[in-house]
């Protein structure tokens, strides 16, 4: 512990509360659509969302080394890059929710460390072959397959149940969509917490607390899945708003295939180190979903600025990063406060423009305005 210095700490207490913008920013992957069908209270959802988070963060560690020795050299990195990296994430993580745009939170975190990285250690201390391999190729595959996934199984869902009384299979894929959507939440929390857990353990590596190819401490992996869970607890209401309401109306044969297909794939990432954006599995799955049932009507309008957000995520975290670390850089310990001060400044103004216009449980089923509406094409049977 004696390599923890003043700057390593204000590391590990920026990531944790990455971690937790992280956690409301994502409740929504796991909890969107089984709000928006009813299956679970709002409350109750995030609740159960919560507390599965920090399960999910014990599971495995591979995605943590993946970030903590894959993706930058770490003996080229300082905890003043990471700092500067964070603060990047952090602060596109709160842009997007206050618009209610679902974005990559994992984006917005490699983002903001490549650029921090590049400009601190130059192109030298970014991998990025591993970039390609295990974050760009994940990212344009995973929304297809959970997409194709949820689109076969939402098709199959109303084919096999063509018969039944609607009541009665609205109630049975209600009850299916509580175990489905803690699936998700336990799979997310697999993912997502490892995240900041080899954010930190590069912090340690880099300030010689942990040697090189180091996994996270115990304590790291026990405080990154309380910070994401408490952040989930407390809700991402304009973003659950968004996909449960946004991109189409979801009902429960939907949500069940939607929240299935994600579970699935973002499992088998974090088993293979894939270090992928839930957000972009829960859409793409959200979206097969909706073009799985007849006439059903998905927003495309939706859709466009979600795709959208996806493509300028990574580069304009990595600017702000990159503009951070310049100023870390070259002003030292003035530079790092004044990084750290306006970056407290710019979250709370965008705190104060959320609460003018406040979503929370109570009104997160409410008509979603959308200004472009098509019908998506009759593939599965009628509802």
């Amino acid at each position: 512990m004696d390599h923890i210095t003043f700057l390593v700490a204000v590391v590990i207490v920026t990531a944790l509360a990455f971690d937790f913008t992280n956690g409301f920013h994502d409740t929504a992957n796991a909890m969107a659509t089984s709000i928006a069908t009813g299956a679970l209270k709002p409350r109750v959802a995030v609740l159960i969302s919560g507390v599965l988070n920090v399960v999910g963060a014990f599971l495995s560690t591979e995605v943590a080394k993946t970030v903590s020795g894959g993706i930058v050299d770490d003996t080229l990195v300082t905890p003043g890059m990471i700092f500067a990296g964070l603060i990047g994430a952090i602060l596109w993580n709160l842009m997007t929710w206050l618009v209610g745009l679902p974005s990559s939170s994992s984006h917005a975190l490699f983002g903001g460390l490549i650029g921090a990285v590049w400009v601190g250690a130059g192109s030298a201390g970014v991998h990025f072959d591993k970039v390609v391999e295990k974050i760009l190729i994940p990212a344009v595959a995973s929304p297809i397959v959970a997409g194709v996934a949820a689109l076969i199984a939402t098709f199959l869902a109303y084919k096999i149940t063509a018969r039944a009384r609607k009541k009665s299979v609205t109630k049975g894929f209600r009850a299916g969509q509580i175990a489905s959507a803690s699936l998700v939440s336990l799979a997310h929390g697999t993912n997502d917490a490892q995240k900041t857990m080899g954010i930190i353990t590069l912090t340690l590596i880099s300030a010689g607390a942990l040697g090189h190819d180091a996994g996270p401490p115990v304590w790291v992996i026990a405080s990154a899945g309380l910070a994401i869970g408490l952040g989930t607890y407390l809700g991402g209401w304009r973003i659950i708003r968004t996909m449960g309401k946004g991109l189409t109306e979801i009902e429960s044969p939907q949500g069940f295939a939607a929240e299935t297909g994600s579970t699935a794939v973002i499992l088998t990432s974090a088993h293979l180190g894939f270090a992928l954006s839930t957000t972009q599995v829960a859409s793409g799955s959200i979206l097969g979903a909706g073009l799985g049932r007849r006439l059903a009507e998905v927003r495309w309008g939706i859709a466009g600025k979600m795709a959208a957000a996806w493509l300028i995520t990574l580069p304009s975290a990595a600017l702000v990063g990159g503009v951070a670390a310049y100023a870390v850089k070259h002003g030292g310990n003035l530079g790092t406060t004044v990084v750290a001060l306006t970056g407290a400044a710019l979250a709370a103004g965008i705190v104060f423009l959320a609460r003018r216009n406040p979503v929370h449980a109570d009104n997160v089923n409410d008509h979603h305005e959308v200004p472009v509406r098509t019908a998506a094409p009759a593939v599965g049977a009628a509802a």
